[in-house]
């Protein structure tokens, strides 16, 4: 069936890349299978989606022929003339439907073209096996979202053996020639269809296309080239980095045997800070002041995230005034910062003496 991808990302035709990569973010977190109340059925879906609609040219040919974009002029024409592809037609009602009436010496339509149409090859060549996209979430201080900073974390995932480095083969062990596929690393099949005799390539799936089998057994992952096992991850974060943005750390995922690792997505939780707040690349603080300062001006000391500063009240300053202290809020660039905004609450007394209300009386006298 064809796959509306917008749908199952939750967005519309026209969304940009970064809705698209927002939205795909958020469904990853909400669905991933290591997560308690996961769904792998749903991640897989997801990260279908955005695998097309994060790539201009794959969006645009799914928009114009659907999900099946990828088969749309490929396979037949290229040993028989005069064939153009299917125009994105979808095989999957039809294989059901019409079972019975072709399943007999034909076989499942479905698979005749699923394997018509790259199943498990491309062009001759074995498409390349891919491990789990896994993700996790770390919690980083306000000021470490600000100026970056480097994590180290402990993970258990699925990753190459230590012992035989993902061979397979006990260490001294060599390799031998694999008996399935004769050291080819796929295998030849011919299905019979409507259409004719249909060739097709598949992966070997005994020595995973490599050819090549151990002769002796590694004896910690059995042979598997790959186990479970706790690793320690490092990360680098980005100055200037969001609360809930993630960070994609490319092919530290799960391992595959004979394959590459998936892709790690980290979410970033930033704890908030007591006194600074965030708005785009610019820091806003509130002051407390005094009326006497408010109208006389005087200079007060600010702990920023850098460290100390002192900073002039001019005198006269109104209620809610903001001063502006530059270079002193979130990285932009190597050598640019946003601004440090000092919002200005003026303190008004609760009670005054006698003598503070003769001198006010002496203010209000002359029209302050």
């Amino acid at each position: 069936m064809n796959k509306d991808y917008y749908n199952i990302l939750g967005i519309n035709k026209s969304a940009s890349k970064d809705e698209i990569k927002k939205a795909f973010y958020k469904l990853a977190h909400k669905y991933h299978p290591d997560k308690k109340e996961g769904n792998e059925a749903k991640f897989k879906q997801v990260n279908e989606a955005y695998q097309v609609l994060s790539d201009d040219a794959k969006r645009s040919k799914y928009d114009q022929f659907g999900s099946g974009f990828e088969n749309v002029g490929q396979g037949y024409n290229a040993g028989q003339s005069g064939f153009s592809g299917f125009d994105g037609f979808d095989f999957s009602d039809f294989s059901t439907q019409g079972e019975s009436a072709f399943s007999g010496d034909f076989g499942n339509l479905n698979d005749i073209f699923s394997d018509f149409f790259g199943g498990g090859m491309s062009g001759g060549r074995a498409q390349a096996r891919r491990g789990r996209d896994i993700s996790t979430e770390i919690q980083v201080s306000f000021s470490d979202s600000i100026f970056g900073a480097n994590r180290k974390i402990l993970i258990t995932k699925t990753s190459k053996c230590l012992i035989c480095h993902g061979s397979g083969a006990r260490a001294g062990s060599t390799m031998a020639t694999c008996k399935r596929c004769n050291g080819q690393g796929k295998i030849h099949e011919a299905k019979r269809s409507f259409l004719g005799t249909i060739s097709s390539t598949k992966i070997c799936e005994e020595c995973n296309g490599t050819g090549e089998v151990p002769k002796e057994l590694c004896d910690k992952c059995k042979g598997k080239g790959v186990l479970r096992r706790e690793e320690e991850i490092s990360i680098a974060i980005p100055a200037g980095i969001r609360d809930g943005e993630m960070i994609r750390m490319t092919s530290v995922g799960e391992a595959i045997s004979k394959g590459t690792n998936g892709d790690l997505y980290i979410k970033i939780n930033v704890t908030s800070h007591p006194v600074f707040k965030r708005d785009g690349h610019d820091l806003i603080m509130n002051l407390n002041l005094k009326l006497s300062d408010a109208l006389l001006g005087t200079e007060y000391p600010i702990q920023t995230l850098d460290g100390e500063i002192k900073v002039t009240i001019p005198e006269g300053v109104a209620i809610n005034e903001v001063l502006r202290v530059r270079g002193k809020g979130v990285p932009i660039s190597k050598n640019k910062r946003g601004d440090l905004l000092i919002k200005l609450n003026i303190k008004l007394p609760s009670r005054i003496s006698h003598k503070s209300r003769e001198l006010i009386e002496e203010l209000k006298k002359e029209g302050i």
